[in-house]
């Protein structure tokens, strides 16, 4: 079994194996201080001397033995509830006290079931402020309905908008073909498609608007009737021409008056005259009354085009303006209920009721950073916001907080039992573990003393605790490490030679330097793991040996002194 198997098992040996430990420890350690005292007692009366090499250690000497090795850290501090919850004030600015808990109250945890009211603050500012916040929440919530249905109705006349300006381009594309045809239409309304600027050229239109296959509708409709129109005159023309040539005949071989020739005349100068006013009107149609009409209702489905993309945009922006005062109402809701919810938070804030069990301690104002001159905690008194009002340590779970120091905190860890022993019960021993071991040194202290690094450790007590209160002085000694059966001599029998860990071993010869290797030791014995044997006699106070420098005559001294 391995020394660190042996220390495990002696761990778990329980309460009758410590105890059974102590006492031998204590019985050792008896008879070690009678040992001390019958040396000092010897050099006293004057019957010390220097021992020779046949009697060294006679009295001067150590016997190497083993037995049981109890590696401890002692260390006191003080005692603390394990756990403490601070009451603070959550008030903005300040707050009178109107009610408080007497002081040294142990709070239960059936009071917490309950809800005790520990502290009460005046909340009366606060449930003004709180009625002023809900009138303008229901102001703000009205303008928000308000809003909501201004965007509702916005988006319906949008819509309304949107849908008569698509039928008037519907129906400007309707009079265009009605008047033009579908053929025609369609050609310019692809010309007119590809470059919504193009300004329309009354020439070009006209050259068009020649092609008689192009047109239909009512254009081509009242062009029909100018051709007809003309038509009607040549024929009433030729008729009369030929009546009049008739007549002429008939007046030359006295068959006809000068009158009925006259009016022959007169007939067909009648008709001529209307075949070229049919000539001219088919001619100013189609050079004047035609373009324009056509230019007309081109114009009027384009300008439909517009509008319909202008009342979009009006739509798009409209649009927009109802959705911006619409979120601007749902933000002043928001801020309003969270306004609300806030100053109720306040009023809550103002009854502070016991969160957990423990004892009700009032914050002194060194406690309270930045709030020293406010005066005491009591009733009437004044509290500002995150002050601290009241301390619950809950003192059904105490704990033991030490500072070790930087040369034993390597060996302690948490989980290693110890011993905790208040000062006011120097008789009565509680029983804990190491729950935790700070990561880096204790900055408080090392500000006030630089030299000495210290590490804040937590140890929890695991016995009855109805007698310890916070603040008591203990001391706190963890056991780290159990050895049994182990070789181990006083500490203060091995001397560092350069560098080397070395006994002086007692012999017939004088003292003999042995170089040996350490193990785990205590205030007291250390172990020695190789270099000695069970029995052998190492001196307690080992030669001190000045350091020489080469070559002087101090080097021989040294050798004797080693026995070489």
């Amino acid at each position: 079994m391995t020394r660190r198997e042996k220390s495990q098992t002696g761990a778990a040996k329980g309460q009758r194996g410590i105890s059974s430990t102590t006492h031998r420890g204590r019985r050792f350690w008896l008879i070690v201080l009678l040992a001390v005292i019958a040396v000092t007692a010897y050099v006293l009366l004057g019957r010390w001397r220097s021992p020779a090499p046949s009697d060294v250690g006679r009295g001067s000497t150590f016997a190497a033995l083993k037995g049981d090795l109890i590696v401890t850290v002692t260390e006191s501090g003080g005692i603390k509830a394990r756990q403490t919850i601070d009451i603070r004030s959550e008030v903005y600015g300040e707050a009178t006290i109107i009610s408080l808990v007497p002081e040294g109250t142990y709070i239960t945890q059936e009071d917490v079931h309950a809800g005790k009211v520990i502290v009460e603050l005046d909340a009366s500012s606060m449930e003004d402020r709180l009625k002023e916040e809900e009138k303008g929440l229901a102001s703000d919530e009205a303008s928000l309905t308000e809003e909501q249905e201004n965007y509702h109705i916005q988006q319906n006349q949008n819509e309304s908008n949107i849908t008569a300006a698509k039928l008037a381009v519907q129906f400007g594309l309707l009079d265009l073909q009605n008047f033009l045809g579908k053929s025609a239409s369609q050609k310019l309304v692809e010309e007119v498609a590809r470059d919504p600027n193009v300004t329309i050229e009354v020439a070009a239109l006209v050259e068009f608007l020649a092609d008689p296959n192009s047109l239909g509708g009512e254009a081509l409709q009242t062009q029909k009737k100018y051709e007809n129109d003309i038509l009607l005159a040549e024929g009433q023309l030729e008729k009369a021409t030929d009546v009049f040539e008739g007549t002429q005949k008939l007046h030359d071989a006295n068959y006809a008056s000068d009158l009925d020739l006259k009016s022959a005349r007169l007939d067909v100068d009648r008709y001529r005259i209307q075949k070229e006013s049919a000539d001219e009107a088919l001619r100013l149609y189609k050079l004047y009354a035609l373009p324009k009409q056509t230019i007309q209702l081109l114009s009027a489905y384009r300008e439909a085009g517009h509008e319909l993309r202008r009342t979009e945009a009006r739509a798009r922006s409209m649009m927009a303006q109802a959705l911006a005062r619409r979120g601007n109402a749902e933000e002043e809701v928001i801020e309003s209920r969270d306004d609300v919810e806030r100053c109720r938070r306040q009023v809550a804030a103002c009854t502070i009721r016991a969160p957990a069990p423990g004892l009700v301690v009032y914050s002194s104002s060194g406690e309270s950073r930045g709030f020293e001159d406010r005066g005491p905690i009591q009733e009437g008194g004044k509290v500002y916001q995150r002050q601290k009002i009241i301390s619950l340590p809950n003192t059904a779970e105490m704990i033991v907080e030490v500072r070790v120091h930087e040369a034993s905190v390597d060996k302690v860890r948490p989980g290693q039992r110890a011993t905790i022993t208040a000062e006011p019960f120097p008789d009565k021993a509680f029983h804990g573990e190491v729950l935790s071991v700070a990561p880096l040194p204790d900055a408080q202290r090392g500000y006030l003393s630089p030299d000495i690094k210290v590490y804040t450790t937590r140890v929890s007590i695991g016995d009855s605790q109805a007698s310890l209160r916070p603040g008591m002085s203990a001391k706190v000694e963890i056991l780290v490490e159990q050895l049994d059966d182990v070789l181990m001599v006083p500490v203060q029998v091995v001397a560092n030679r350069g560098g080397r860990k070395v006994c002086y071993v007692a012999t017939d010869r004088g003292p003999e330097e042995r170089q040996v290797q350490t193990g785990a030791f205590n205030d007291n014995f250390v172990e020695i793991v190789s270099g000695l044997q069970v029995g052998e006699n190492v001196l307690l106070s080992p030669p001190r040996v000045v350091e020489p420098t080469p070559g002087s005559e101090s080097q021989e001294t040294v050798t004797a002194v080693a026995g070489k």
